[in-house]
């Protein structure tokens, strides 16, 4: 009789209860899903130019150069978010990199397709090549161009899925092309030759053909390749790591609320239809 008691009870609770408890799993399973309860959702997080690189002899000079302000890696305030049709972020004919070596590094959640899908181009140099592609389905690709031909370095690896930070690295020391996806050696091909140079920009290439639909973070460039090691040091600072190389850092563009050079090189950026949200950790997983 007490057991049959015990589990009328128990129906009871359930009945009463049942609802509200599976309503409460639903509302927590959504928050996960959001990435509310992300770690980095609740980690401080540096304001736009907290740390910066110091010239005291001027913009592209390095003797007595270093890095000033918060630069601990500590998560940015925000990121900076392209429309896939009209955005881009115009840099200075000083921004370059000449000879025959050159590096790219960026942090990039990709939205969506843009206008020229699945393509995207996230940094040019010349208007077209060097450039770092990513896109959903036709893979991470760093393209390097000299004066003879153009070689595309893939990765074999499709990209992240909307909504999710990847490290995206290419470099070229004058023999060879490599790309490298979160630190990590994905891809390489046998090139030589000088780049080819001209205005670079940040989230398109081609005049308004292939934009980025997503957010970018962290932007930098070099005239050097920066070594394999160097680039598993910078995936592991994070999105809001600094630069490892400053002798040879041509620009850096954090994106943090701005699109200011921090490097000391004044190749601060003009942004055309480029948003800045504080919502951007979501998809973002410290290293």
């Amino acid at each position: 009789m007490n057991n049959k008691f015990a589990l009328q009870s128990a129906m009871e609770y359930l009945m009463t209860y049942g609802w509200a408890i599976l309503i409460i799993a639903v509302v927590l399973g959504a928050l996960f899903q959001l990435g509310i309860f992300n770690a980095s959702t609740f980690t401080p997080k540096a304001p736009p130019g907290a740390c910066h690189v110091f010239r005291p002899n001027g913009p592209m000079t390095t003797s007595f150069i270093n890095l000033q302000g918060i630069c601990n890696g500590e998560l940015p305030q925000y990121a900076a978010k392209f429309n896939g049709q009209t955005s881009y972020i115009s840099l200075p004919s000083t921004a370059q990199a000449t000879g025959s070596k050159i590096t790219i590094s960026l942090w990039a959640a990709l939205l969506g397709n843009g206008n020229q899908a699945p393509r995207a181009i996230a940094v040019a140099q010349l208007g077209t090549y060097p450039d770092l592609c990513i896109s959903a389905s036709f893979g991470p690709t760093f393209v390097v161009q000299n004066a003879l031909a153009q070689y595309s370095v893939t990765s074999g690896a499709p990209c992240a899925p909307f909504g999710q930070w990847q490290q995206y690295v290419g470099t070229y020391d004058g023999a060879t092309g490599k790309i490298y996806l979160n630190g990590v050696l994905k891809g390489s091909v046998a090139i030589t030759g000088n780049l080819a140079t001209g205005t670079m920009t940040i989230g398109e290439f081609s005049g308004g053909s292939f934009n980025v639909n997503g957010l970018l973070a962290n932007v930098q460039v070099y005239n050097t390749s920066l070594s394999a090691n160097e680039v598993s040091a910078l995936y592991s600072e994070g999105i809001g790591g600094a630069p490892v190389q400053l002798n040879n850092l041509v620009g850096w563009w954090p994106l943090n609320g701005d699109t200011k050079d921090y490097s000391g090189n004044n190749n601060n950026g003009v942004p055309t239809a480029v948003s800045f949200t504080s919502s951007w950790s979501s998809g973002y997983s410290s290293p």
